[in-house]
């Protein structure tokens, strides 16, 4: 669900990524480390964590205690729902607005564990939000560009009809309209969020969350943007992208079309976003990470520092999330929130760092040969 980074320095990496992925596939290692060894550690405000690990815990509630905590996950045995569960019900009791018991509580149960793909602890980290915008109910005036829910024939996984074509009309008339926004900009924007909360010109708010996709393989259009000349590097970020946009929309239009990828969304009532656990995402708490290798519920410490602005992070986060280009076993999309500062703080993040998992004792024993 995380946003595709606005950093011109980013493509290069991503790409220099895939082909070190190609040569030599990716894998999880993990290394033991005391808690002491966390850079930040004693300074963090770790109750605001708190809530987010019990809104995953909760998630756990029904589960057999055999089943694996996350099964998607596969990069190493991360415990059944038996070895975290009894850690969700002590941390009930733990007070979240004191720090110093939340620090206790982690450091009495679990194990930091740095995390490397074959060793290299280092990866790349990036930020996004939930997209804040007007809509209307019905076509009226600006509010033409539809935002679609799940079509009943779509198989998730398999190839479904690409961008070009729904922008097209292919799914018109079928009753698939949830709501209708004032630019195409507006709805490549909420796409690449992956949810919303929108303001409807008759009154109310909506929020929306993301379903599912059409399976194409996603273009990067900020890196058609950049390869072409368009925006220059010296002058990249989400804002000169949004600008360009608006200044430029038959280019725009033939552009975004080049990216097959289409997001549909259904309605969601009540606190959100949802994160890809079904846990409601907390900000600057949450963080998308691929599952394949990292389990959904873990909690992290994240240490990571933007390489062309002055913003360090340095705090207890929790994996709640996926996304589109959230692809490794070092690789995290930092969740920043709702609206406008959101969006300033969140979409140029671009950092370098690492973190650690922080596992239950029993899951480390067996997995780290801990004692």
């Amino acid at each position: 669900m995380s946003p595709i980074v606005r950093v011109a320095a980013l493509f290069a990496v991503l790409a220099a990524l895939s082909r070190a992925a190609a040569a030599d596939p990716a894998a999880l290692t993990l290394a033991a480390r005391d808690f002491a060894a966390l850079p930040g550690w004693s300074d963090d405000h770790v109750g605001a964590a708190l809530p987010a690990f019990l809104k995953s815990c909760a998630r756990l509630a029904n589960a057999p205690a055999t089943a694996p905590v996350d099964p998607e996950a596969h990069g190493a045995d991360f415990g059944r729902v038996g070895d975290w569960r009894p850690l969700c019900r002590q941390a009930l009791a733990v007070p979240a607005g004191n720090d110093a018991a939340v620090r206790r509580f982690f450091e009495a149960n679990f194990v930091p564990a740095l995390a490397g793909d074959r060793g290299n602890s280092v990866g790349l980290f990036t930020g996004y939000y939930e997209a804040e915008l007007t809509a209307s109910r019905r076509p009226q005036g600006p509010y033409r560009f539809p935002v679609y829910r799940r079509p009943a024939d779509l198989v998730p996984g398999r190839p479904y009809l690409d961008r070009a074509a729904i922008d097209d009309g292919a799914l018109a008339g079928r009753g698939l309209e949830i709501l209708y926004l004032a630019s195409a900009d507006d709805a490549y924007v909420l796409q690449t969020q992956g949810s919303g909360r929108i303001h409807l010109v008759d009154g109310g708010v909506e929020r929306l969350v993301y379903d599912v996709n059409n399976g194409r393989k996603p273009v990067n259009i900020e890196q058609l943007l950049l390869d072409r000349g368009l925006i220059p590097a010296a002058q990249f970020s989400q804002a000169a992208v949004r600008t360009w946009m608006r200044d430029h929309p038959a280019e725009a239009e033939k552009l975004r079309r080049e990216n097959p990828l289409y997001v549909f969304f259904r309605e969601y009532q009540g606190d959100g976003p949802l994160g890809a656990q079904g846990a409601v995402l907390t900000p600057e708490r949450s963080l998308a990470v691929d599952h394949r290798f990292v389990p959904l519920g873990v909690p992290l410490w994240l240490a990571a520092q933007d390489k062309y602005r002055p913003v360090t992070l340095r705090r207890l986060v929790v994996a709640q999330d996926t996304g589109d280009g959230i692809e490794g076993p070092v690789r995290g999309d930092f969740y920043w929130g709702t609206g406008a500062e959101a969006m300033r703080r969140g979409g140029d993040f671009y950092a370098a760092g690492q973190y650690y998992l922080l596992l239950p004792k029993s899951v480390a024993s067996r997995l780290l040969a801990w004692r």
